[in-house]
């Protein structure tokens, strides 16, 4: 079974073409990195307009490398949510004309789940039950994975996501957009022990996360000393000492949650999501497997950033189970 898959839930506009849910044909992205990076983050606005002008020649672009036709396809899935709502607008009204103009059936794909996905386009996929950690710019979520369409939600973060901290302490730190590849770059050289940050918990809520407050300890520490921002090794300090702090943040939770699940049968977890090609929390999650014994799995960096594969294949699971998506369906910016 052929399905096309198209992503445009933040700034990166993609479409893919994936065999029966597992071989990927053709993957195009199209990324807005250097229109955004003026303004530090991601303005939602000229992201959708970028979309619109992306659109088309991406799916093309997909299925000229895929070579099939349209006509070839025997489905759709499009990103329904949650992101931001005029880019996912886009990807929905193109996915939604295909479907009807080809007479397609449609699948609309919930993008986190559709990131636990991307583990499974891999020579090596893990084999259920499994914990999967979902940690990106918008979103940090746990959850419990009993099958390709059984994921239970069990811990996100109550205010700022990983990704999202890292955008804004890069700002705070002067570094630009995207913030996390810079701030992994300049703590590669940088002391984590230098400037001790918090590590928020939520004691009543152990599998909850919560970044804001490691944000604002970075923020704070800046404002009593403002001179780390010209001392290139303080800088780094910084960096590094507030990169260890997310990661172990992020760590011990996915350990925690492996713990409360190993009753169940669960000793595999799967860390997936932009933040997920974090060279440092690569590091400490293979570290902590080697020590423990449980089995990891780390989608390949090409297969961590938003990318259409991903929804190709869970678009492929939802058509096969006889989901499919009404005409009249709407997007969703949370959930």
């Amino acid at each position: 079974m052929l399905i096309l898959g198209i992503e445009t839930s933040c700034d990166e506009t993609a479409a893919a073409v994936v065999a029966d849910g597992r071989r990927i044909l053709s993957s195009v992205v199209a990324t807005q990195f250097e229109l955004h990076a003026a303004y530090g983050g991601v303005v939602p606005e000229l992201a959708a307009r970028r979309h619109l002008e992306n659109i088309l020649p991406v799916i093309q672009a997909a299925l000229d490398q895929a070579g099939v036709t349209l006509k070839e396809l025997d489905g759709l899935a499009v990103t329904q949510g949650p992101g931001l709502i005029g880019a996912l607008v886009i990807g929905m009204a193109v996915a939604k004309t295909l479907a009807f103009l080809h007479r397609l059936p449609l699948a609309g794909v919930h993008h986190l789940q559709a990131h636990i996905l991307a583990a499974f386009l891999t020579g090596k996929p893990p084999s259920f039950p499994l914990v999967a950690l979902v940690v990106s710019g918008g979103h940090t979520n746990l959850y419990r994975v009993n099958g390709f369409l059984e994921m239970k939600l069990l811990g996100r973060s109550r205010d700022d996501a990983a990704g999202e901290a890292f955008d804004k302490v890069a700002r705070l730190l002067r570094l630009g957009y995207p913030g996390g590849p810079r701030i992994e770059k300049l703590a590669a050289v940088g002391r984590a022990a230098t400037f001790p940050l918090p590590r928020p918990r939520i004691l009543e809520e152990p599998l909850t996360f919560s970044f804001s407050g490691l944000k604002t300890a970075v923020a704070l520490t800046l404002k009593r000393h403002p001179e780390i921002l010209t001392d290139p090794q303080a800088r780094a300090d910084l960096a590094a000492g507030f990169q260890e702090a997310v990661v172990e943040a992020l760590v011990s939770r996915a350990w925690l949650a492996l713990t409360k699940n190993s009753q169940t049968g669960s000793d595999r977890l799967l860390v997936c999501g932009g933040v997920a090609a974090n060279g440092r929390l690569r590091q400490v999650l293979k570290e902590r497997a080697a020590a423990s014994g449980a089995g990891l799995f780390l989608p390949p960096l090409h297969l961590c950033g938003d990318n259409a594969a991903m929804v190709a294949a869970l678009g492929y699971h939802l058509l096969a189970a006889g989901v499919r998506l009404d005409l009249e369906a709407d997007v969703f910016s949370r959930g």
